[in-house]
């Protein structure tokens, strides 16, 4: 009997493969796993293959989430396998295109460093996508019968397994929570993920993330290798069109800082931990967290934890949690690709407004013998279970042996000896965004500031590989790493440096410090501070104790016997402590809502720092600012200058392939820059004929009343700008409009490094008045870039203030009277604008 082929029509052929796609997943659960263990799920998630029963031909298919845009414009797609009932992502080859707008300047000049382009429009030719939402369902009316499903499958099927692992957690997470609940009223917003990994012949591979849960829910990156060194280049990362427009949103702000997908669900207000140290150098703790559900509906939380500590139990009122940490990873494997984050799932969704008490127990290797009775905490954030950089109190105590000396943050409620060992207990001194410890063989040395107890801790030897910083090569750095490239190991040469020698001396410049900045800012936020040596060339500012690098603890001489800079003797002699003492009010008290304002912290730190400097030796302040202007002008290893990184407000992003110390350069440079321009600006603004000079009262007022307000909390860069403009005097006022705009725009969000020159300058006498008028031209700036910038004229060998113009775009014509005898302008003679060299 002969067979023959009946055309079908096309409506019948799409209600066809509907019934086809959806069998198999009708009669499996497809409510979220409210109980039970989670782990069998996270591994079907972790592992899932393509499904050769769904492959099919698509065209013209088109996927929006608001302002991500995809579309498979013609090829084949393979579905992965259901897990729980869910379809949760598909391969595909042939013509696809995506489309994403950066919305500002700050996103589209970050896109173009890596792409070269103002708009991501990109046409791929593979990509692989995992969702969590009905996107299957989305693109079943583009779906048409395919040839050798088997074999698309084969040849695609392990690449697939591979990828599933990169968003296993977000799924399970995913497929454990009720919708979100949240609190003060406001709207949740739905659980949303679309990730698309696609391979374009002109980008290479790349990442576009749509995700609900994330701070900032559209990310576009790419993983790039240069010198055996991984970065992730995150091209562009900004909040969804709807949350734009959501002015009331709390969360609109927030960008990536803390575990990942469960940041806002549960405030962590006490950490009770009690630790031990042997002999051998390994922690073994445990650590009790008391907080308040903030947003109902997870099962799974996460928390950072050291990839080197084994958590052994989690508990909750003395019942065991599942956990997921570094699952089926061992050995090199685990130090290769292991994360420093543990997943706690939950029995039952958890609710609004609960409170929980965890009990994590957990051991391992976090500590280093650096050489010259110094040791190394290489998980200084993450030696315990926490949510990222949020305040809580603090009640920890620590076992370890007696020869050693540890120092922690917190006020030392007692120091006890057992046997062998001392005990030691320290409080916190109110909610602190984070804790820390420091071990060694120390020499201690005490001063104090009034009430305020000052120890120093110091070894009799210096790391066995001091690293050599370059020209300027190491910066004050508080949460941060310094990058690879700018250490290397030197010997010491000569004498053996002593730290204890001048550990004393740095005690009671310390204790000075403090008095000094207690009059910027008001009174130090703690009862102590403790100064703490640590290798390296970095130092850290964390609440009531400072790692401070071994460079600080040496003296000028054996600075110098290590070929040290001019600017970076001054760095470490000078500005690296005083430093790290400002966080104690900047960082520690008051602290950042988002990666977008660390570079504020760090800038008013610094700048901070400077001020101090100028007290006494004003010359050496131009040195560091100097030198910051070099650094931002030298070209990276890519080629760019490395003030191109970006703006402040990228935070750590700035650190890329093309610019691997971008953040150090960009918010620790160009940050104290912005933060001296201001400074600058308030001096200029309250000069008058008693007082020539000016006054700083307005800006050390504006300092004073930012902790005053922020104490205890996160603060922004919208609130620091309307902090700013609340006090902006009328001659800083732009275009007749008390604001800042043209600041944060071109100066804050941009990477402006201009030139500025006067050119057809004419003096008059027309109007009864002596008067100039000339042509300001800014050179290498945005057209749009707005500057105030301060004109002198110069009368014989003196300077004359003759007051602040602004300049707008290429040109601005300017007015200003002058005194009789000035004949000539000049601009900015006193370096208070940034300018390019």
């Amino acid at each position: 009997m002969a067979f023959r082929r009946i055309p079908i029509p096309r409506s019948a052929l799409s209600a066809i493969l509907l019934l086809s796609f959806c069998a198999g997943a009708a009669q499996t659960q497809t409510l979220p796993l409210t109980s039970g263990p989670v782990l069998p799920l996270y591994r079907a998630l972790r592992g899932v293959g393509l499904d050769p029963q769904r492959v099919y031909k698509i065209r013209e298919a088109a996927i929006d989430r608001e302002d991500v845009h995809l579309w498979l414009n013609d090829g084949t797609i393979a579905f992965t396998q259901s897990v729980d009932g869910r379809i949760t992502g598909a391969y595909f080859e042939g013509e696809g295109e995506v489309l994403v707008r950066p919305p500002d300047r700050r996103e589209r000049a970050s896109l173009g460093l890596f792409t070269n382009q103002g708009v991501l429009e990109e046409q791929f030719s593979s990509g692989y996508l995992r969702f969590n939402d009905d996107t299957a369902q989305e693109l079943q009316q583009y779906l048409r019968p395919a040839e050798d499903g088997a074999a698309f499958v084969a040849r695609n099927d392990a690449l697939a397994r591979r990828l599933a692992t990169m968003d296993a957690m977000r799924m399970a997470i995913a497929f454990t929570s009720l919708p979100p609940a949240a609190a003060h009223g406001e709207s949740a917003v739905p659980d949303r993920l679309l990730h698309a990994r696609v391979a374009s012949e002109h980008l290479g591979i790349f990442d576009v993330y749509f995700d609900t849960r994330a701070p900032e829910q559209i990310m576009v990156g790419q993983t790039t290798t240069v010198q055996d060194v991984t970065y992730y280049d995150l091209w562009m990362s900004f909040a969804m069109r709807s949350m734009r427009q959501d002015a009331s949103s709390t969360s609109r702000f927030h960008g990536p800082i803390g575990p990942a997908w469960t940041r806002d669900a549960v405030r962590v207000t006490k950490y009770t931990i009690k630790g031990a140290i042997n002999p051998s150098l390994d922690l073994s703790a445990d650590a009790t967290l008391d907080g308040t559900v903030r947003q109902g509906g997870a099962r799974i939380l996460m928390f950072e934890l050291s990839r080197y500590l084994h958590l052994k139990s989690v508990e909750i009122e003395g019942k065991p949690l599942e956990f997921i940490q570094n699952e089926a990873i061992e050995g090199s494997e685990l130090s290769r690709r292991g994360n420093d984050q543990v997943a706690v799932v939950f029995p039952q969704p958890l609710q609004l407004g609960a409170q929980l008490r965890l009990k994590f127990v957990y051991e391992g290797s976090v500590l280093s013998d650096a050489g010259g009775g110094l040791f190394y905490v290489g998980a200084r954030g993450t030696w315990y279970p926490n949510r990222g950089i949020a305040m809580a109190d603090y009640d920890v105590t620590f076992r370890f042996p007696l020869v050693w000396t540890l120092v922690a943050t917190g006020k030392q409620a007692s120091l006890e000896k057992e046997g062998t060992q001392w005990i030691g207990h320290w409080i916190s001194e109110g909610p602190i965004p984070i804790a820390g410890f420091n071990l060694g063989i120390y020499v201690r040395s005490t001063a104090k500031a009034g009430e305020v107890v000052v120890d120093s801790y110091a070894t009799r030897g210096v790391e066995k590989d001091m690293a050599s910083p370059p020209h300027m090569g190491a910066v004050p750095t508080s949460q941060s790493p310094m990058p690879p490239e700018v250490s290397g190991a030197v010997a010491t040469g000569g004498s053996a440096p002593n730290p204890a020698i001048g550990g004393a001396q740095l005690a009671v410049q310390a204790a000075d410090t403090i008095t000094s900045l207690a009059k910027m800012f008001g009174p130090y936020p703690f009862s102590s501070l403790a100064l703490t040596q640590r290798p390296g060339m970095d130092s850290q500012g964390w609440p009531g104790m400072i790692f401070l690098s071994s460079y600080v603890y040496l003296t000028p001489a054996q600075r110098q016997a290590q070929s040290v800079s001019a600017a970076d003797s001054v760095l470490f002699g000078e500005v690296m402590m005083p430093h790290e003492v400002a966080h104690q009010w900047f960082g520690d008290r008051v602290s950042w809502a988002s990666y977008h304002e660390q570079w504020l912290l760090e800038a008013i730190s610094n700048y901070s720092s400077l001020m101090l400097l100028e007290q006494k030796r004003p010359a050496d302040v131009q040195v560091m600012l100097e030198a910051y202007r070099e650094l931002l002008a030298n070209k990276s290893r890519q080629g760019p200058a490395n003030v191109d990184a970006g703006p402040v407000t990228l935070g750590l992003r700035l650190s890329s392939s093309k610019f691997p110390a971008g953040y150090e350069i960009i918010a620790y440079g160009r940050g104290t820059w912005l933060i001296h321009m201001l400074r600058e600006m308030f001096r200029d603004a309250s000069r008058t004929e008693e007082n020539p000079d000016g006054s700083d009262q307005v800006f050390l007022a504006l300092l004073r009343n930012l902790y005053d307000r922020y104490q205890g909390q996160e603060i922004t860069n919208a609130a620091f700008e309307q902090a700013v403009e609340d006090v902006l005097p009328k001659s800083l006022w732009f275009d007749g409009h008390k604001s800042l705009d043209w600041f944060f725009d071109g100066w804050v969000n941009g990477t402006a490094f201009p030139r500025f020159e006067i050119k057809d300058a004419r003096f008059s006498t027309r109007t009864g008045k002596p008067m100039v008028s000339a042509t300001l031209r800014q050179i290498g700036a945005p057209e749009d870039l707005v500057t105030s910038i301060p004109v002198y004229g110069t009368a014989g060998d003196s300077k004359v203030y003759l007051g602040r113009v602004f300049a707008e775009g290429q040109e601005t014509r300017i007015n200003l009277p002058v005194p009789p005898g000035v004949k000539r302008l000049v601009l900015d003679p006193y370096q208070t604008v940034l300018t390019a060299p």
